[in-house]
Parts: C-alpha cells; sequence; structure tokens
C-alpha cells in the first residue's frame, strides 16, 4: 500500500501560516542538506496532494520555473501528477492535475490503494489539520524554522489530540530542522 507523506514548514510554535496566511517567516536560502534530505524523502513518490486553495497559487509558481529552484526539481515539480482535494471545483484547469471531490478519508484510502509510489501532501491547511485529524498521513516531515510567531495557522487542528512517535530529527546547516514523525497508537 502506498504512503501519505506530509512536507510542511512550519515555526517552532507549531504555525504553517500567519493569521493571515503570512509566509514571510519562512526560511528560503536553504543549504544543500535540505535538498539532499527533500530528495531521499521523494525518492519513492510519484503523486502531489494539494488542497485547492494551495493548488490555486503552487501549480503556477511551479509552472512560472522560478529563478531560485534548479531544473531538477522544478520539472520533478511540473511533472509529478497532482489531485487536487476540492468541494468547489468539478475539473482541474491545471495540466497534469486531476480533482477529487468527496469524502477526504475515502479519497485518501482509494488514492493509497491505487498501485504506485507514495503520494505527498504539502497543504494547504485546512487539508492537512484534516489528514492528520483522520490519523490519514503515514509520515509527518515536519520543517521547523528558529522563529515563534505567536499565533497563525496551526499544524494541528485546536484541540485534536494527535499522539505521534518521532523517527528522526536533523537539523539543517541554515538552521531549520526536520523532525520526522509517525502516528502512534493511543
Amino acid at each position: 500500500m502506498r504512503k501519505l507523506l506530509l512536507q510542511v514548514q512550519t515555526t517552532v510554535d507549531g504555525y504553517m501560516g500567519g493569521p493571515a496566511g503570512e509566509m514571510d517567516w519562512m526560511s528560503f536560502n536553504w543549504s544543500p542538506d535540505v535538498g539532499n534530505y527533500i530528495a531521499a524523502m521523494t525518492a519513492d513518490v510519484d503523486t502531489i496532494v494539494l488542497g485547492r486553495k494551495l493548488a490555486e497559487g503552487f501549480i503556477p509558481v511551479w509552472e512560472s520555473r522560478p529563478e531560485h529552484e534548479d531544473d531538477k526539481t522544478i520539472d520533478w515539480m511540473i511533472n509529478t501528477p497532482k489531485v487536487v482535494i476540492s468541494e468547489s471545483l468539478t475539473e482541474s484547469p491545471w495540466a497534469n492535475a486531476t480533482v477529487a471531490n468527496g469524502d477526504i478519508a475515502e479519497t485518501i484510502k482509494k488514492l493509497k490503494a491505487e498501485p504506485g509510489g507514495d503520494l505527498i501532501v504539502y497543504g494547504g491547511s485546512t487539508l492537512v489539520t484534516s489528514l492528520i485529524a483522520a490519523n490519514l498521513i503515514d509520515e509527518l516531515h515536519l520543517f521547523v524554522n528558529p522563529v515563534a510567531i505567536g499565533a497563525g495557522i496551526p499544524v494541528f487542528a485546536a484541540g485534536a489530540y494527535t499522539p505521534l512517535r518521532q523517527v528522526a530529527a536533523t537539523p539543517f546547516e541554515c538552521g531549520i530542522t526536520a523532525m520526522h514523525f509517525a502516528p502512534r497508537e493511543s
């Protein structure tokens, strides 16, 4: 069965965005060791899962071939098939992306049961908190930035009990630490 991985940048106090979705706290001057970690983590990934709101920015940004990214990463982001979870879209406006409607848990369980490599979800926040609360993520890779912002869009839903076990903690030269967790039986 395919695994669902989460990769998200977060603050030390657990936010993936500021109160209005600000991302100015993120470290983008990544050291090469971050890229090596991501390459190893995504080696078996053949599908990207996104929420609609994130897809609206994410897909066009990668298709614009951002100058600060290398061609290999850009090509992977563009060429990897995407599944956009949406309650409002009925068809995809993007190349190489399909839209999935309906129950999120059933959609993810169906994707995991299909043949192929692993899946990775990058967000958005509604999708991520729903997937975590439903215990559908097999590996959480939280890229913890050395900053606290005090309030914002949380990685974990308020009041949600989420037992995890630490798999690894990997500090990078740029100051970010990758915290790799897996679900733990409660």
